[in-house]
């Protein structure tokens, strides 16, 4: 049995004793707790050192100067209609100490856009903050991003945090229980083929020789905000583990299956606050008409362990977990000084309990199953997904549709909802107003998913995913290892040029009572590749049999779809010429990108569209599904479900 790492519950206490201190140097100052001591750069706030357990520094050594290298926040922005992004590392002009005692430290480095200054740097005010506690061994950060009345319009694309861990040390990466391997070096992605794009590279001639042959790409490790609690880096002599902790989602944006990047070669580790990744522009931050925007990001946690020499390495990963879950349980944390982050005290809860009503499943309402209810800023149904400047706050319901939501800061929100197992997205009619100390007690909820008349086939199950289709095995000469006998094999690269090698001949065919959604449907329906790097669009058919059409009356394909990159879906019914307009379209839509960055999902996009009675036939029928976008691999559709229903029953 392996031995519980004695490091988080008897260090701490044996170190108790000594107290925080804060040294004040030329050109930097040292956060020092006996177990872990911190080096930031004065008046930038970039964090240059990390000492811990005999090691003198944990991130990357400086080759040139302190920037872009060991810990920092960036942004990517620009100004509206230009195309790029600017990059700016929002190294502070000011320095503080907020507080300084025994027990706590907190730092803040502070800059003020100055408009005076050719107009360069990101027009915010930003504050970032460093707190260092007694007897814990690691820190926390957190920043305020203001964006005062009547400053310049702008763009924000991507916020986060940074570490690049010395690649002496780190080589051992975990994301999950199941995602965690050695990995590849920066070098021997340097010295690798890069493929189809340059994130992911060819391992051909790797430091460590099991690695050759690999394809290496940091989209390989995303993960969806609702689980993307913890993730880091393992050095093994001696037993050292880097861990990033995010113990909320509430300021991310895009909701709880928003995907985004964690750890990846560098070795780097991630805190993705916000990015138009798997979402595209849509999520970027808009700030317009000289708007007042503020935001408080984090805190997320930095938390270091290490095991004896005789205990197992990956015992770090289970004790970062067990903190994982110890930070999540304490949040909102109590320590935090500035006024913009809110205690317990200064936020609500909203309860209740989600049923569903649809009477072609059941005459009586169903209980709405692990469903995911939230508090978004105020917006159309579904809006919550697009949204990047409020906060939102999610909890997954029980099984018997009963949820609580925590922590709420005070607003004014809408609740949404959705099921898996059901079609569309649910909200709540009125504005949720919470304010301090504030318990809402809604009662029964009823959703009512989209739904006009009897279930006549469907093909996959309606999850948001297109998990439950057929993923490919990858080119044998392109695989990441890790991914060879998991479940998420789409992570795998290369997986849009395999459609080729599964169709070689014709598009995909399905044949409703026959063919199987897990073998005979393909995850994504993507472009043709034809040689000479051509893409062409393909058209997929399903083919089903009816009887007693009834042509006076109207049916409806219901098509829910989990991805769409540059895309755009013609629905034809029994007519196979493309040349002439299909009664439906989806028109151009997604800039998600999820194809090719190894994303099961992006934005989910639900049409409900009308089929005339009078297109159909009794007997063999056929529906055509063209995605007319070519040239390029990536772009194409995952589909989450698909559903025809029959005309309205009537009593």
């Amino acid at each position: 049995m392996t031995m519980k790492i004695s490091k988080k519950h008897e260090q701490p206490r044996r170190c108790a004793a000594f107290p925080v201190l804060l040294h004040r140097l030329n050109h930097h100052v040292v956060m020092d707790n006996g177990l872990v001591n911190v080096t930031l750069s004065t008046p930038q706030g970039e964090v240059t050192g990390i000492a811990y357990n005999g090691i003198d520094n944990l991130l990357m050594i400086p080759t040139h100067k302190e920037t872009n290298r060991g810990g920092y926040w960036d942004v990517v922005w620009d100004s509206p209609g230009h195309l790029g992004g600017k990059y700016d590392l929002l190294e502070g002009t000011s320095f503080d100490v907020v507080k300084e005692d025994e027990d706590q430290v907190e730092i803040s480095f502070t800059r003020v856009w100055n408009a005076s200054g050719n107009g360069s740097g990101i027009p915010l005010i930003t504050d970032k903050r460093f707190i260092m506690l007694r007897g814990y061994p690691g820190f926390y950060s957190y920043a305020i991003f203001i964006h005062p009345e009547g400053w310049p319009d702008l763009n924000i694309y991507q916020g986060r945090m940074v570490f690049k861990l010395d690649e002496n040390l780190f080589h051992y990466m975990a994301i999950s229980d199941e995602r965690q391997r050695i990995m590849p070096t920066a070098e021997d992605r340097e010295s690798g083929l890069v493929l189809d794009y340059p994130e992911a590279v060819l391992i051909t001639n790797p430091s460590n020789p099991e690695l050759r042959g690999e394809v290496d790409d940091k989209y390989q490790y995303s993960c969806d905000n609702k689980d993307n609690r913890v993730h880091g880096w393992i050095y093994f002599e001696p037993t050292v583990g880097f861990w990033m902790i995010t113990a909320s989602d509430e300021f991310r944006t895009g909701g709880p299956v928003k995907q985004d990047l964690t750890s990846h070669v560098g070795p780097t580790t991630l805190s993705m606050f916000f990015s138009t990744h798997y979402a595209g522009d849509s999520l970027a931050i808009k700030l317009r008409n000289g708007e007042l925007w503020k935001k408080v990001f984090g805190p997320v946690a930095v938390y270091l362990n290490m095991a004896a020499a005789d205990e197992d390495a990956l015992t770090l990963w289970e004790d970062a977990k067990e903190q994982m879950s110890i930070e999540t349980q304490s949040w909102p944390y109590y320590f935090p000084i500035s006024e913009d982050y809110l205690h317990a005290h200064q936020r609500g809860t909203v309860a209740g309990r989600m049923l569903i009503r649809d009477s072609y499943i059941d005459q009586d309402l169903v209980t709405a199953n692990f469903a995911y209810v939230g508090l978004a800023p105020p917006g159309e149904v579904g809006s919550w997904q697009r949204e990047s400047k409020g906060y939102q706050f999610w909890a997954q319901a029980d099984s018997e549709g009963y949820f609580l939501i925590k922590g709420v800061r005070p607003g004014n929100y809408s609740l949404y909802a959705w099921v898996p197992g059901f079609i569309g997205d649910y909200k709540y009619s009125p504005f949720l107003n919470i304010t301090p100390g504030k318990h809402i007690k809604l009662g029964v909820l009823i959703y009512e998913p989209p739904r006009r008349g009897p279930t006549l086939w469907e093909i996959g199950i309606p999850d948001r995913t297109a998990a439950e289709f057929y993923v490919p095995d990858p080119n044998p000469t392109l695989q990441n290892q890790l991914y060879i006998n998991l479940p998420d094999r789409y992570r795998q690269y290369g997986l849009w040029d395999r459609y080729t090698d599964v169709y070689p001949d014709e598009d995909l065919a399905y044949t409703i009572g026959i063919s199987n959604y897990q073998t005979d449907w393909f995850f994504a329906q993507v472009n043709r590749n034809i040689g000479n790097k051509t893409y062409v669009p393909t058209t997929w058919r399903i083919i089903f049999d009816l009887d007693n059409v009834n042509e006076a009356a109207n049916y409806t394909l219901q098509l829910a779809i989990a991805s769409a990159h540059e895309a755009e879906i013609e629905v034809r019914i029994n007519e196979a010429d493309a040349s002439q307009p299909p009664p439906f379209t989806t028109g151009f839509i997604g800039k998600d990108n999820a194809i090719a960055r190894h994303g099961i999902h992006g934005l989910y996009w639900l049409f409900s569209v009308d089929v005339l009675g009078s297109l159909l036939l009794s007997g063999s029928n056929t529906v055509y599904l063209t995605q007319s976008k070519g040239l390029s691999p990536f772009k194409g559709i995952m589909y989450d479900y698909l559903r025809l229903e029959g005309p309205p029953e009537t009593e």
